[in-house]
């Protein structure tokens, strides 16, 4: 009964979390909120027994991905009006898209309500998830598991590229210029007459 109590509770915070993302006003406060929700998600995948990916949730998308996109964010000048001016023209898309995925998941689902899922298999004691997950992914899904790294490691040039970008209100640094610098162009020797008491 506890487990259920703290199943709801966590289950209230995540869809509060995600709700408050996608209305915020502020990007930083949405991606904010996005990590509680990534650290709620995570909790609830430690009460279905799941610690690796709870863990790896925790370590992979809240330290480092959400850390990586609040940088981009503050980085970037992001004009808020201007993103907001097709909020409303894209609402139906949005609200489309949406159905869609709550009708996926009702079908993933659908097998549970009715009764008709099979019955979960009895594990031996030393079953470790973590390492017939790991078996399946070097095994079963390394193609995918490569394709995947892939694309994260394009995202990170990606948002590196956009921090890089040069823009007029910033000052930076070149590293050639600094390289060719001579002392001699950096200080310069005054020989000054030495004052005489009056």
């Amino acid at each position: 009964m506890f487990e259920i109590a703290v199943f709801y509770l966590f289950a209230v915070v995540l869809v509060l979390a995600a709700v408050v993302v996608i209305t915020a006003r502020n990007p930083v406060h949405a991606a904010l909120f996005l990590v509680l929700a990534f650290f709620t998600a995570s909790a609830i995948w430690l009460l279905l027994r799941a610690e690796f990916l709870a863990i790896a949730l925790v370590l992979v998308y809240v330290g480092a991905v959400m850390v990586l996109f609040l940088f981009v964010v503050m980085m970037l000048d992001i004009n808020l009006e201007q993103l907001r001016e097709g909020f409303w023209q894209y609402l139906p898309l949005g609200a489309a898209v949406g159905v869609l995925m709550a009708a996926e998941m009702t079908l993933v689902l659908a097998d549970r309500w009715f009764g008709l899922a099979t019955p979960p298999k009895v594990q031996p004691a030393d079953y470790s998830n973590t390492k017939e997950l790991g078996r399946l992914i070097y095994t079963q899904y390394a193609y995918a598991f490569e394709i995947a790294a892939v694309v994260l490691l394009v995202a990170i040039i990606a948002a590196i590229a956009l921090t890089l970008r040069r823009r007029k209100d910033s000052r930076g640094q070149d590293p050639s210029q600094q390289v060719r610098a001579r002392p001699g162009d950096r200080v310069r020797l005054v020989n000054m007459p030495p004052e005489q008491d009056r």
